[in-house]
């Protein structure tokens, strides 16, 4: 069966009868309903361009929801690889920080086992000093007390001791400075 239409309506026309119906009341009831009719047809018409857009609107608000769901969802990845980037690269650096660390104390260790080495050379090298200065001042004493038989058998067992008592120190200057 076909929609009906307010033109449809208002064309209808009926057929008369031997006893038929009132026709002025026929006319008047089919006006109402023609008016009635119409106006619902209207509404229909309205209500379903109303229809057709708020759809096209929701489609449109169900796109924006999805691009920001797919938007949302790749800014989460990508938080979470910034944060392991970020992760990975601070234990980088704590690992080059400990290297360079480690570095710097060995050599800082290095440095103090060659200063307290040079500082056992410097003692040594003074105690022998030391030993040189007492046996030329006890040489000096000496000679001052004996005479002049003495003075010269002195003299030159003096210059032989500290002859041999500057090589002593020269030997170990030489070695000192090898080191």
């Amino acid at each position: 069966m076909a929609r009906l239409t307010p033109l449809d309506i208002e064309s209808k026309t009926f057929s008369r009868g031997f006893n038929g119906l009132n026709s002025h009341e026929v006319k008047t009831f089919m006006r109402e309903v023609l008016v009635n009719y119409e106006t619902l047809y209207k509404e229909n018409i309205e209500l379903n361009d109303k229809t057709n857009l708020l759809n096209e609107g929701i489609q449109y608000y169900k796109t924006i929801e999805i691009t920001l769901q797919n938007t949302l969802i790749l800014a989460e990845k990508t938080a979470e690889e910034t944060k392991a980037t970020a992760r990975k690269r601070a234990e980088q650096i704590e690992k080059e920080a400990d290297i360079k660390a480690q570095a710097i104390i060995n050599e800082a260790k290095s440095e103090i086992y060659k200063i307290n080495k040079k500082r056992e050379e410097l003692i040594m090298q003074y105690d022998a000093s030391k030993i040189q200065v007492k046996q030329f001042l006890k040489a000096q004493l000496e000679m001052t007390e004996k005479n002049e038989l003495e003075l010269y058998n002195s003299i030159n067992h003096t210059a032989v001791t500290f002859e041999s008592a500057a090589s002593d120190s020269e030997n170990t200057t030489d070695t000192t400075e090898q080191s």
